[in-house]
């Protein structure tokens, strides 16, 4: 049997939905759950517990003050793409944490952005099995061009959730 969590038996729910349409109605609730993400309007091209694909479009929400993709954005492109790619392989006991997020901006961004997020067969395996950990999750940000104006270091952690202790009866 293959890895499963809330968040991937979640996504299997929508297996039904045809292909061309699953993006949206995926970014549409998340959106819901992250406000935030709704808010910018990430759209989520695929996920798969080895690598996650997030856009953006260059629309005036997300603008800067030069109409590109605000650095506020493009550094949520980049938190969200990296966190989704951990949270595929997070189990349900545990929870996800960005320990540091550095976003260095080489050259102006031309249209739309995307981030691809991708964790290697080592790094999954120390995600599902060790109970607390960090690691760095290779994120790639590109533009219209196809160019990578950003360069990203996202270092993700993951710790036990606390048990709720129950009032004695």
């Amino acid at each position: 049997m293959s890895f499963q969590n809330a968040l991937t038996r979640n996504l299997s729910r929508l297996s039904f939905v045809p292909a061309s349409l699953r993006p949206s109605i995926i970014s549409r609730l998340f959106g819901k759950v992250v406000p935030f993400v709704g808010t910018a309007g990430l759209l989520y091209e695929s996920l798969t517990s080895e690598e996650v694909v997030v856009s953006v479009r260059n629309r005036r929400p997300v603008q800067n003050h030069i109409k590109g993709v605000h650095a506020a954005a493009v550094a949520l492109l980049a938190e969200t793409a990296s966190g989704f790619v951990v949270g595929m392989n997070l189990p349900d006991d545990r929870l996800p944490l960005i320990k540091s997020l550095k976003v260095d901006f080489v050259k102006r961004s031309t249209g739309s952005m995307r981030a691809v997020a991708r964790l290697t067969p080592e790094q999954i395996e120390l995600i599902r099995t060790q109970p607390k950990g960090d690691v760095l999750v290779e994120t790639e940000v590109t533009d219209e061009s196809g160019d990578a104006p950003v360069r990203c270091e996202m270092l993700w952690a993951w710790i036990p959730k606390k048990k709720t202790e129950r009032p004695s009866s």
